[in-house]
């Protein structure tokens, strides 16, 4: 296959099976980071957070399943295999969660939602995506070196597991696994998840989706010729990447983070025809734009200083267990919260 097709196509296929099935979660099986936080916050509803705990506790014991067996090196990985920067993911996080909540959706969400013919996440997408390439490599970059430089490769991966097995004795895999498990076992305990089969079943496609990602450019990379590295599902950089791809296809190859995007789309375009919720719907309101165009700008930013969104760190990462991966997600729900907050407080003081 990779002689036949070349190894960027297949990671951009890879890339684009992982999507589909994150699309198709997002529509059919409501899999989304603000709306869960939104439930569990004013809803006095947890189901959708506990989604999000199951599909993280099945990525985690499919990613170290592989491991088990000897089809996965994690400490291949971006995220285990550089130094980790505490600071740059909370701050990073923080501006996700706050820009998230003002924007109405994460990057992914709005990928999602334009698979349904949102038209305002069309605007979210765009200014997200340029927002991550002007902090990556813009005008903002500079910028962004200085305050956060850049972290230095890790001597050995840097991961939860990883430690816990240094210091045990315990392998690596093992620990991964028991560690995922625990995560399954505290997202099940409650009725309410357990009933809505539905929901369980969505959230284990969500596992296998970051889980197949893994394995795909696995094998990429050790059977390929372009010495390819081994990413998971994001979606603040590669929304840039794939805009920068419709514009100069000619002078760019593929990718797995193209793949993943348009993958996202379809997948959420499917689900939205299945469901019959497919239409049009536009922005009527002047000020609920600009909030939104701001929300997108402040995620993209978020997004690159903290080495991921809430899928790239809040899933890929936290399926490996990386440091990261947990400070991060905390701090873009903490900058969600306070977001809802202020528009919830705003909202109440002009009635």
């Amino acid at each position: 296959m990779l002689d036949a097709w070349g190894d960027a196509n297949v990671a951009a296929a890879i890339g684009l099976f992982g999507g589909v099935l994150l699309g198709l979660a997002a529509r059919l099986g409501r899999f989304c980071t603000l709306g869960a936080i939104e439930d569990y916050l004013y809803g006095s509803n947890d189901k959708r957070l506990r989604m999000w705990v199951l599909a993280i506790g099945s990525s985690i014991v499919g990613s170290f399943g592989l491991m088990a067996i000897g089809l996965f090196d994690p400490g291949k990985s971006f995220y285990l295999s550089q130094q980790w920067s505490p600071v740059a993911s909370i701050v990073g996080g923080g501006l996700f969660g706050y820009g998230m909540a003002m924007a109405g959706n994460c990057g992914f969400g709005a990928l999602a939602r334009l698979g349904g013919g949102d038209l305002r996440s069309f605007v979210i997408v765009l200014v997200m995506g340029i927002s991550a390439y002007i902090t990556l490599s813009g005008p903002l970059a500079w910028i962004r070196v200085v305050i956060f430089p850049p972290t230095q490769p890790a001597s050995i991966p840097s991961g939860i597991a990883h430690t816990i097995g240094e210091i045990s004795s315990l392998p690596v895999a093992v620990t991964g696994i028991v560690i995922g498990c625990l995560l399954i076992g505290l997202a099940l305990n409650t009725t309410s998840l357990r009933r809505d089969r539905s929901a369980v079943f969505w959230a284990v496609v969500v596992g296998v989706a970051v889980t197949s990602a893994w394995a795909g450019m696995q094998y990429v990379n050790a059977n390929g010729f372009d010495d390819l590295q081994i990413v998971g599902h994001t979606f603040s950089a590669p929304i840039g990447e794939t805009i920068l791809y419709g514009m100069t296809a000619s002078g760019q190859t593929l990718s797995f983070g193209i793949g993943s995007v348009a993958g996202v789309w379809i997948g959420a375009l499917l689900g939205s025809m299945i469901k019959g919720h497919f239409r049009w719907e536009a922005c009527e309101d002047p000020r609920e734009l600009r909030r939104q165009i701001i929300g997108a700008g402040i995620m993209g930013v978020g997004a690159v200083i903290a080495i991921g969104c809430s899928i790239g760190q809040g899933l890929s990462a936290f399926s490996l267990l990386a440091f990261s991966a947990p400070v991060t997600f905390a701090a873009i729900f903490a900058g969600a919260a306070f977001g809802l907050r202020q528009l919830i407080v705003g909202f109440t003081a002009t009635e």
